[in-house]
């Protein structure tokens, strides 16, 4: 059991890093195309951001481990790398829209040092309307310097 919960949180960690990668080097070059209105509110039509197609992107590999973890004898460890995908989306979900963009509903803020260090850092990635010179590109390991700063919120 131990094993297992390692591995999912293994993979989950693992996601920040694979978040922060294609989130410099895919949505900030190449599929820009699907990102910018996430930057620039004026482009969005409707309530869904062409940049949401990123989710899909995302849900694949969690899909094809808890298939290949479930169906193939002796890859029962790639459903808890797919576990850990899924948990790493679900946090995702939950802090980029829900809490800082207040996309599916509007929760009290939560006054925490590490809150208003995400909020900063986000603040400062937004504060870009273009793909280039963006700064704070993860989303849960947030720089030092935005637990100090005394940017406002």
């Amino acid at each position: 059991m131990l094993l297992k919960i390692s591995i999912v949180v293994i993979a989950f960690i693992f996601m920040e890093f694979v978040a922060w990668f294609t989130h410099k080097y895919i949505m900030h070059g190449i599929l820009w195309c699907w990102h910018k209105d996430h930057h620039n509110p004026q482009l969005r039509k409707g309530f869904f951001e062409r940049n949401d197609r990123f989710f899909l992107i995302f849900a694949i590999p969690s899909f094809l481990c808890y298939l290949i973890g479930s169906l193939a004898e002796g890859y029962q460890a790639v459903l808890f790398i797919g576990i850990g995908i899924s948990l790493y989306g679900l946090a995702y979900f939950l802090v980029h829209d829900v809490f800082i963009h207040s996309r599916f509903s509007r929760i009290k803020r939560i006054n925490s040092r590490y809150t208003d260090a995400i909020l900063r850092a986000h603040g400062a990635h937004h504060a870009k309307q273009t793909k280039e010179d963006c700064e704070s590109f993860g989303m849960l390991i947030v720089n030092r310097k935005y637990f100090n700063s005394r940017r406002k919120i």
